[in-house]
């Protein structure tokens, strides 16, 4: 009778950055897609995924074709944008936002922080979008500390 070992999971990629059951910065992302996906996308909010995913990645540079330059792409042309259903929303630039990012890991309390402050900082009012970015970023961050 010959044996056999069930070899042990290894975590590699993105999910080695992972604890179990810890919300990622890319699943923050996606929430916001849903709760807020109807909203034209603005420079808050582009500045809040570009802290966002700088923060999943750990990379300061800007990748082409990334959450960020699209959310920067989309900003501009609703600028200019004169018909609100013209405009770019939300939903469109964030769906699937966890493949999308070249990495990703665990939200923290800096990350919300950091998120957080770059939406408000970007927006005329100083304020951050009920639902937006910075809220679910928050949320998870939240719920991660009691994940410890």
């Amino acid at each position: 009778m010959q044996q056999y070992a069930e070899p042990t999971p290894v975590r590699t990629g993105r999910a080695s950055a992972v604890a179990d059951g810890a919300i990622t910065i890319g699943e923050a992302l996606e929430a916001t897609a849903q709760t807020v996906g109807h909203k034209a996308v603005d420079q808050s909010d582009a500045s809040a995924i570009q802290a966002a995913e700088v923060r999943a990645t750990g990379s300061n540079v800007m990748a082409p074709g990334g959450l960020a330059a699209k959310a920067q792409s989309a900003a501009a042309y609703n600028a200019d944008c004169s018909r609100d259903e013209d405009k770019v929303k939300l939903g469109d630039v964030l769906s699937g936002a966890t493949a999308k990012l070249a990495a990703d890991k665990a939200v923290t309390l800096q990350d919300a922080e950091g998120v957080a402050s770059a939406e408000m900082r970007n927006n005329p009012d100083a304020t951050a979008t009920p639902g937006g970015v910075a809220a679910s970023v928050a949320a998870a961050a939240r719920i991660n500390e009691n994940v410890k």
